[in-house]
């Protein structure tokens, strides 16, 4: 990789699914020809998909096994990695300035940097909104990274350690998720299925001893969804045994569960909040760049920001509005998809840039959605211009939504070494718990 000081420096603040796969990308295209030097940050020094937190979560996922390393891809693809968390912008002497880093035991590892850029882009992703409701910070786990689902899945392992020890301990573990989005269904059918393992393992008397309830303040599950989608989701989860409570909206969280707006108490021995998403706090007013309520950074639809032509930002942390089939503008949604179609566009844009050629408008392409409940079902419709809208249930649409990972896998090693990665997991199956048991 060229390092030489007079090179383009594009950096990319974010390793989620779309910073690292534009560094990959960018590194492959321009790196490996020295025609720019391509720099990744991220906070942590190994990349999850997140959509595979829930998994995590319930432990049908061990993190560690599934991890990228980023000074490994970085090797791999011709770009450089460099770990920090961005905590400013100066836009007039093109710098970020990236906070000290400190171990656990508050020793300084790092010393706060400031890191040149000539384009700079943005991708560091959202966290769960509370909305300032009272005691969620205090009471909730949340499911924005692998140590909080990591947290979510040692709860759960450690409420049922007394069934091993034979001590008396409580009758059932009851969950209580905010959100029936898809992050809160998926989570809810992950936990469901991991207590019929846990119960297999000796961990549960029996499956029914965790109880689980979704909250939803919409009227529906997934609202985001389509409504015959919401309803299959809805008749599957029926059928797991998981409690919905529709147009119920939290008013507060307590150390044993939490209270509705209407006055009622909710039992929990866990909550787990999934409802809504923000951008990090200091996006907002970031050196004057326009952003939203929710510190989402408002783009053009080339993915630059709306008052620096030279500050791209996409996935999550982007508020991109885009004209939509019927002529109205379009939000894009925060979905994996929007992110991963953002990065491929971002890569020709920058390239373009470099160029000094026109950079191409981003249109957004809803390939449908899919919603996995549990390792042998998803419900979900797939959208295409051969197949139209076509709804699937069962295992075919659980066979799509594995291969949504699958292809986020390709873009980061390519075809060989994702089939080598198959095959692993395969042989793993033979020789590991099905559910992560520690």
């Amino acid at each position: 990789m060229n390092n030489n000081s007079n090179s383009h420096r594009i950096v990319i603040v974010g390793g989620g699914a779309g910073g690292l796969e534009l560094a990959t990308r960018l590194g492959r295209k321009l790196g490996k020809k020295n025609l720019a030097e391509v720099l990744l940050i991220d906070a942590r020094m190994t990349h999850i998909w997140k959509p595979l937190f829930h998994e995590v979560a319930a432990g049908s996922l061990n993190s560690y096994s599934d991890e990228l390393n980023y000074l490994a891809q970085a090797k791999w693809n011709h770009f450089r990695f460099q770990p920090g968390t961005m905590s400013g912008l100066n836009r007039n002497e093109k710098t970020i300035t990236l906070a000290p880093a400190f171990d656990n035991t508050d020793t300084e590892l790092l010393p706060e940097r400031q890191i040149p850029y000539d384009t700079l882009v943005i991708a560091v992703g959202s966290h769960t909104n509370d909305f300032g409701t009272p005691g969620a910070q205090e009471h909730c786990l949340f499911l924005d990274s692998r140590e909080q689902a990591e947290r979510i899945h040692h709860h759960l392992i450690s409420r049922s350690l007394h069934y091993i020890s034979g001590e008396e301990g409580p009758q059932h573990t009851s969950i209580a998720i905010i959100g029936a989005g898809a992050t809160g269904v998926e989570l809810a059918a992950e936990l469901h299925s991991a207590s019929h393992l846990m119960a297999r393992y000796g961990l549960e008397e029996n499956a029914r001893e965790i109880q689980l309830t979704l909250i939803e303040g919409a009227p529906r599950v997934v609202p985001a969804l389509p409504e015959r989608i919401s309803r299959g989701v809805q008749h599957q989860l029926e059928k797991l045994g998981i409690k919905t409570l529709c147009n119920t909206i939290v008013a507060e969280v307590g150390a044993h569960g939490l209270k509705t707006k209407e006055g009622e108490q909710i039992h929990a021995d866990m909550v787990i909040w999934a409802a809504g998403i923000k951008g990090p706090e200091f996006l907002q007013d970031l050196d004057g760049l326009e952003s939203t309520r929710t510190n989402q950074l408002v783009v053009e639809q080339t993915l630059q920001t709306t008052l620096d032509k030279n500050i791209f930002a996409l996935g999550d942390c982007a508020s991109c509005t885009i004209t939509g089939k019927s002529g109205e503008p379009f939000k894009v949604p925060p979905r994996a998809q929007a992110a991963h179609q953002q990065a491929t566009l971002l890569a020709k844009n920058i390239t373009h840039k470099l160029k000094g050629e026109p950079l191409q408008n981003y249109t957004y392409r809803d390939h449908g959605s899919l919603i996995s409940l549990s390792s042998h079902s998803a419900v979900g419709n797939l959208m295409g211009n051969l197949m139209g809208d076509v709804m699937l249930e069962g295992w075919l649409a659980r066979m799509f939504y594995v291969s949504l990972y699958r292809l986020h896998q390709i873009t980061l090693y390519g075809f060989w070494r994702t089939g080598m990665l198959m095959t692993k997991d395969l042989l793993e199956k033979g020789t590991r718990p099905g559910l992560k048991l520690h």
